[in-house]
């Protein structure tokens, strides 16, 4: 598990990070899903990348912007235009 410690900060980003796992392109094995958590140790919101276990494989930070406005696009998915 790895949390990168580059901070999503946009809307764009956060639509950018979530197409990019879908196509593949971190490498990660076994992904079957996406949400949105916060650190219990001091509450920072991320974005986690789980495998079918539930198990974290990759996470990204966020900053409150994007994790407060970017919850339908981790729910419902990125709308291509």
């Amino acid at each position: 598990m790895k949390i990168e410690q580059n901070v999503i900060e946009t809307l764009e980003e956060l639509e950018n990070f979530i197409i990019s796992i879908e196509n593949g392109g971190l490498g990660l094995k076994d992904v079957e899903g996406i949400g949105l958590a916060k650190n219990n140790a001091d509450g920072r919101p991320f974005i986690a990348v789980f495998d079918r276990n539930q198990q974290l494989l990759y996470g990204r930070w966020l900053s409150q912007e994007a994790y407060d406005n970017g919850k339908d696009i981790v729910r419902n998915g990125v709308k291509r235009h």
